[in-house]
């Protein structure tokens, strides 16, 4: 919520309690399942689905910046600073604001070909998941462009975890844009 009032501006924004995603995983005693992931990530990825119908891209997408409330509700994507309007293939000043081990190739340059888009966040919802799963991000993709070593989460044997659902993470992380789902 925004106004002006007394030749001020305002903001007000509801206090949430609970706990960043970093730190219910750094809790955790294992590896969560499929269907832990699946009421993680679906809330997230409706209100991303929200963003990109109104053409706006989230570009710091991590652990620490999706909150699980204390009580018990969906997760909820936090800190849109770095957030951006992308309009018919044009940007509002889109600036190199990342995380390295969360931030796909085109977060890193300006060129006409790595337009930002919806592919952008679904790149790194890929690394969260990687993150879940093996306590470690994907290697940067500024490495992945020269070498890829990524090794294929539907190649490994992780219980609880369909291949299909392994094989949507990996789509997720692909280094080429045009290679990730779109939306």
């Amino acid at each position: 919520r925004f106004w002006e009032a007394n030749g001020t501006a305002y903001m007000a924004m509801p206090y949430l309690q609970g706990r960043n995603l970093r730190q219910v995983h750094q809790a955790m005693d294992g590896r969560p399942d499929e269907a832990w992931l699946l009421r993680l990530l679906l809330p997230v990825l409706e209100g991303l689905g929200l963003l990109h119908a109104a053409e706006v891209v989230h570009r710091d997408i991590a652990p620490d910046n999706i909150l699980l409330p204390d009580d018990g509700g969906d997760a909820i994507l936090l800190d849109f600073g770095a957030a951006r309007r992308a309009i018919n293939g044009r940007t509002d000043g889109f600036t190199a604001i990342l995380k390295p081990s969360y931030a796909p190739i085109e977060q890193y340059a300006e060129a006409a070909g790595l337009r930002q888009g919806p592919w952008t966040d679904l790149y790194a919802v890929g690394a969260v998941v990687h993150f879940l799963l093996l306590g470690s991000t994907p290697p940067p993709a500024t490495t992945r462009t020269l070498a890829d070593e990524y090794q294929p989460l539907a190649q490994m044997h992780l219980p609880g975890l369909s291949t299909g659902f392994l094989a949507a993470i990996d789509w997720a992380l692909a280094v080429r844009p045009q290679e990730r789902p779109q939306s």
